[in-house]
């Protein structure tokens, strides 16, 4: 029986979309192969194999991810064969896993949507891409937790390769959304404020990053720990204005802040609940509030007052819908790839904490990627 490994379902429309690697898993039955899932883009099976972290249904990462190996399909005259060289755990990565993403690829899937790697072959007909060019996905689904892939030439996108690998690893979800929401919602100047919850987040400190290098001033709200002091030293050397615990937003003591900057003309939600709702209550009239993440699970409730004396905008943002919505105008996410790598190499745009975790020790790093106060992203080195 064949099953399609990369088919990407809306689940909330009827129709699939494929995603690029177009690759198809064949469950094997004998000998010493049983345990090799064989891929391919017609019959014919590629003798080259590569290992990937497969599962084959859904629930617990922990229990239900699986280092398998796996033939790799033919390269196309149009495809790329590239060596995966970093890939993070998300916490999308993880909702994908359990079943409770917007997208969920046909089973069996093999896990992540971000990495960078390297063009080790290309075929005859690819013009874009060079042996030796570092390359990260242009779209969620493509299965990063492997050690080589046969891609579409199409479904990736350039990198420079003089920048930190883990600033090129973890480039293309949370620096990207940070970017898009910091330029799309709002007209902001210099001298302006954001507000943001989820502040340690690896959207937090892009957002943090980006917006100090435009001379923005952030507020940057996280959940009290024990080790607060050292956590809001080190979002302070990435260039937060202000770090501060979720109770002083509903302490009178936040009127003393709002005289050292303006009130914020927008806010990031990265978690929903009562977090969402004492962004809302601080911003100024007109502002606007854009949620990309509901870490309390909670719905956002918006104060009726916001609404009519304050005319405040709530609105959304995913960065897969963006980059779906200009799949067929590369130049707007090559610009924004170019911006996000000018940054780096100025110094001024940093990959988040990382915790570097061989390729076969991929079961700790998903354990630890579900604690909560998690510091330090996981990111599988193959």
């Amino acid at each position: 029986m064949w099953l399609p490994l990369h088919t990407v379902c809306l689940r909330s429309q009827t129709t699939c979309r494929r995603s690029f690697t177009a690759a198809l898993l064949k469950l094997s039955r004998h000998g010493d192969s049983a345990n090799v899932s064989h891929f391919s883009h017609s019959a014919r099976l590629s003798a080259q194999t590569c290992k990937a972290l497969l599962y084959r249904k859904h629930g617990d990462p922990s229990q239900v991810v699986k280092l398998e190996e796996v033939d790799l399909p033919p390269i196309g005259a149009k495809d790329v064969l590239v060596k995966m060289l970093a890939a993070p755990i998300n916490p999308s990565d993880i909702n994908m896993i359990q079943g409770t993403y917007a997208i969920l690829p046909d089973l069996p899937a093999v896990g992540g949507n971000e990495g960078v790697a390297q063009v080790i072959e290309v075929g005859s007909q690819v013009n874009s891409l060079k042996k030796g060019d570092w390359v990260i996905p242009k779209d969620a689904g493509l299965g990063t937790w492997r050690t080589e892939a046969v891609l579409a030439e199409d479904g990736v996108i350039s990198l420079p390769n003089d920048i930190p690998l883990l600033s090129a690893a973890t480039l293309g979800v949370n620096p990207c959304t940070a970017l898009r929401m910091l330029s799309d919602f709002e007209d902001l100047k210099p001298g302006d404020t954001v507000i943001q919850n989820a502040a340690n987040s690896g959207v937090g400190q892009a957002a943090i990053q980006i917006a100090a290098a435009r001379g923005i001033n952030t507020i940057n709200v996280v959940r009290d720990r024990p080790e607060f002091t050292q956590l809001s030293d080190r979002l302070k050397a990435m260039g937060a204005t202000h770090v501060i615990k979720e109770e002083m937003l509903r302490r009178p003591e936040i009127k003393e802040l709002f005289k050292t900057c303006p009130k914020p003309k927008l806010a990031l939600n990265g978690v929903g609940g009562k977090s969402a709702t004492e962004l809302l209550r601080h911003l100024q009239v007109g502002g606007s509030m854009v949620t990309y993440g509901g870490m309390a699970k909670q719905p956002v409730t918006v104060p009726v007052s916001a609404l009519i004396f304050k005319d405040v905008k709530v609105r959304g943002f995913w960065v897969t819908q963006w980059k779906r919505d200009h799949s067929n105008d590369e130049r707007a996410f090559r610009a924004m790839l170019d911006e996000l790598c000018s940054l780096i190499r100025q110094g001024k745009l940093m990959a988040p904490a990382c915790t570097e975790v061989g390729f076969r020790d991929y079961s700790k790093s998903l354990d630890t990627a579900m604690q909560p106060f998690t510091s330090a992203k996981q990111v599988l080195i193959m």
